[in-house]
């Protein structure tokens, strides 16, 4: 997996929702998903920030979590196999 793959989330909280590679932790084996694990963190007030706030970040998701998406796959296996067996019965009826 790379950056601006699309992958789906096979587990967890997120389960079934499909989104684009942002950054990946290789040493962590992590990855940064578009609009999934954002959060936002409360910053202190500092030299640096004299107001302090609100920052949003990426939570990263575990790679073991997703599975890379390739163009034109099914959604789900159910689908694949109604896709096969529709494809079977028009061959069939062709005869």
């Amino acid at each position: 997996m790379k950056v601006n793959d699309t992958v789906r989330v096979i587990s967890g909280d997120n389960k079934g929702k499909e989104a684009k590679i942002v950054k990946i932790d290789r040493k962590n084996g992590k990855a940064c998903l578009e609009g999934i694990g954002v959060v936002e963190r409360h910053m202190k007030k500092s030299y640096t920030n004299p107001k302090g706030g609100k920052k949003t970040i990426h939570v990263g998701i575990d790679m073991s979590n997703l599975k890379l998406i390739k163009a034109g796959e099914p959604a789900k296996k159910a689908e694949a196999k109604a896709d096969k067996k529709a494809a079977k019965k028009a061959k069939k009826g062709a005869k």
